[in-house]
């Protein structure tokens, strides 16, 4: 028999469990409104850390109502109608909706996530940080596959108990949205573009070839070629007869960012440079001999000119006037420093890159600028020709190195083995990496004793054997 009192206690109890979970319910429901009534500001400083603590919250205060009801079912049989059944019924099916919709938010929240996170992964300056960000996005989408999950679970319990309930109509919708979120999430890392593009433009330094190229051949690194460009059908070429063909994908969207080639071939010059070196000539420049159009056009001119003494070893001055970045253009003042500096050590200054605008070509120097334009370099293996040229400058004509504003022109024969001395306003961050890794290639920041600098560097060249 049950003890006078004991029914209205138990009574009581099982009314306050009621109406803790329609609470708890009621505050979950108003968390997710709350934070759905951000989405039009997600854009503005601080909203989508906001948005996401909402979200947290309004799972957590769900999974509360959901434990509450849970509790009051439990209560002993007889009970619970008497104590608020229906309530506790329609306060978890409402905190099963909520934390439906929640999951959705929040699968729908990580694909904004990982999408912007993966950009800017690929644009990381190495590949380890670019790495790093990936294996980031990874864990974001696997939340987004946790949560789609969750909202499945939430809506098929729904389904199975009142499946034309409005609590089930919006868990289901709110079900698929997660689903669909989800799976657009993990086709971001599947679909991940790891090549780097080699642009095609006409022009000489035509963007970061000669790293992305070295980066191929020295550590596998995966290309693809700008599409649709005049230069296509050359990098193609290039690109297949330094033995590439199978490093070659197509042209996607969200490559690497070509940055990174820069260490990829900084590390593989640090670990063996001979090696390295030796494996890039034999690419680039392959085992024929340097056709004839090039070396005529090349004796041809040193011939032509009245600087270009044969048996003098020569130095390449270069040029740089471009309309990016134009405070580290080369000036007519500079280059007649460099200029005298080469005549001084001996050597013979033959001006290359751009063209010369601020003057005529100094005294003693031999002008080689846009040789680049000349029919000869322009053929279907118009990047190996530009290459050439300077290999046979070297063997032909004792070319000893070569000075200038950091350019990418500059680069293809630093890793032909040209001794490079690149001048730069402050250190290149990026561009170090090749210092003390790449043979001959050194660094000359515009400090006060800069041409002192590169005359040290000029005398050594013209006393090399």
């Amino acid at each position: 028999m049950m003890p006078e009192g004991s029914e209205p206690v138990c009574t009581g109890v099982a009314v306050a469990e009621a109406l803790a979970a329609q609470h708890l319910e009621r505050d979950a429901e108003g968390s997710l409104d709350a934070a759905l009534a951000l989405a039009t500001t997600l854009h503005a400083p601080g909203q989508r850390e906001r948005y996401r603590l909402l979200l947290e919250r309004a799972i957590a205060q769900a999974e509360r109502a959901l434990a509450a009801a849970a509790e009051e079912r439990a209560a002993p049989e007889g009970q619970e109608l008497a104590a608020g059944g229906e309530r506790t019924l329609a306060a978890g099916m409402g905190a099963r909706s909520t934390l439906a919709r929640a999951h959705a938010a929040r699968a729908e929240d990580a694909l904004h996530g990982a999408g912007q996170l993966s950009l800017s992964a690929q644009r990381a300056p190495t590949r380890e940080a670019c790495d790093d960000g990936w294996r980031r996005v990874e864990a974001i989408v696997t939340g987004a596959e946790a949560a789609a999950r969750a909202a499945a679970s939430c809506a098929a319990e729904l389904e199975a108990g009142a499946p034309r309930s409005k609590a089930a109509r919006a868990a289901r919708a709110a079900a698929h949205r997660a689903e669909v979120a989800a799976g657009a999430a993990r086709r971001i890392v599947e679909e991940r573009n790891h090549a780097y593009t080699f642009h095609t433009d006409n022009g000489f330094s035509f963007g970061e070839g000669w790293h992305v190229a070295a980066a191929a051949v020295l550590a596998g690194a995966a290309v693809q070629i700008e599409p649709g460009k005049a230069g296509t059908p050359q990098a193609e070429a290039f690109l297949r007869d330094a033995g590439l063909s199978d490093r070659l994908q197509a042209y996607r969207s969200r490559p690497r960012a070509m940055k990174q080639t820069t260490e990829i071939v900084a590390r593989a010059f640090s670990a063996d440079p001979s090696s390295a070196q030796r494996r890039l000539r034999a690419a680039f420049l392959g085992d024929a001999p340097i056709p004839e159009a090039v070396a005529g056009w090349v004796d041809r001119r040193l011939a032509d000119s009245r600087a270009g003494e044969p048996r003098r070893k020569k130095v390449l001055l270069w040029i740089r006037a471009c309309v990016h970045h134009p405070h580290r253009n080369t000036t007519l003042a500079e280059l007649l420093e460099l200029t005298d500096l080469v005549r001084r050590a001996g050597l013979v200054p033959v001006l290359t890159g751009d063209a010369l605008r601020d003057g005529r070509v100094p005294e003693g120097a031999v002008d080689m600028t846009l040789f680049w334009k000349d029919p000869t370099f322009r053929q279907l293996d118009m990047r190996r020709a530009q290459l050439q040229f300077f290999e046979h400058l070297k063997r032909a004509h004792g070319l000893a190195g070569q000075v200038g504003v950091t350019t990418a022109g500059m680069d293809g024969p630093a890793l032909m083995g040209i001794p490079t001395m690149y001048l730069t306003d402050a250190p290149n961050v990026r561009m170090r990496a090749w210092v003390g890794a790449v043979p001959g290639y050194q660094e000359v920041v515009r400090e006060s004793d800069y041409l002192e600098r590169v005359r040290r560097g000029l005398s050594e060249w013209a006393a090399a054997p």
